[in-house]
């Protein structure tokens, strides 16, 4: 619920504010004034959360008002005159009812103010995935294919390979699919038909990347040599790694 303060020097324009406040189930009217020094007095002693602000008022104009409510409540200013509008927004206001204020637009600018006072959406909590499940060769069954336990990836046309340092598990996938499931710091293409683990390889040789003290490998494909290399040089000692081996 907002609690909302209406100040406006008409009473008749309160009894407007007053009806559509009644009409917004949101909104908590907890008072209104026609006196803008004893409206800022009301916030400084009760819970307002959003002040309907009129600009012409004769002990003190709304524009100048505001900055004595900045940081305690939220302001929708309302006048007779469009002119000041930009000046409303320069202070921060959070929108500017132009009399005589339709209800259809009086409700647009109080869900702005229900937005803004909505509590910010958290970050997901959720681990990050560690592991995929694939269809397998055997009709039905899936397979859990933990991301640790890839060394690398073969795209053949409308299945992939999956290489583990146990096992070959062939599933009906497409390559670019299975890329986009995987954790791009840890796996990373290296020519059109394959995806490596970086922290499985074991050796490079030419164009030839080692896995499992050379028992495997993958070759790096020329498009994707240097971003390659760029993604290796944080570990490399002793020198700078190159796109070209030679």
């Amino acid at each position: 619920m907002i609690r909302c303060l209406i100040v406006d020097d008409e009473q008749g324009a309160i009894d407007i504010l007053r009806q559509f406040v009644e009409k917004t189930p949101f909104l908590e009217l907890v008072a209104s004034t026609t006196n803008p020094v004893e409206a800022l007095r009301l916030v400084a002693t009760q819970p307002v959360d959003l002040v309907f602000l009129d600009i012409h008022m004769p002990q003190l104009s709304g524009l100048d008002a505001m900055p004595l409510l900045t940081g305690k409540c939220q302001v929708i200013l309302t006048t007779a005159y469009s002119e000041f509008a930009l000046k409303g927004f320069e202070l921060e206001a959070l929108d500017y009812l132009l009399k005589p204020i339709a209800f259809e637009r009086f409700l647009k600018a109080a869900q702005k103010a229900l937005k803004a006072q909505a509590p910010p959406v958290q970050p997901s909590t959720l681990p990050p995935d560690t592991y995929i499940f694939v269809k397998t060769e055997s009709k039905g069954r899936m397979r859990k294919v933990s991301f640790e336990e890839i060394v690398y990836v073969e795209g053949l046309k409308n299945y992939v390979s999956i290489y583990t340092e146990q096992e070959r598990i062939i599933t009906l996938l497409n390559i670019k699919d299975l890329q986009e499931r995987l954790p791009p710091a840890q796996f990373m293409r290296v020519h059109k038909s394959y995806i490596v683990s970086l922290p499985k390889i074991k050796a490079l040789d030419g164009n030839q990347i080692l896995f499992q003290d050379g028992k495997a490998s993958a070759p790096l494909g020329d498009t994707y040599r240097r971003g390659f290399f760029e993604a290796l040089q944080r570990y490399v000692v002793g020198g700078k790694a190159s796109g070209d081996p030679s």
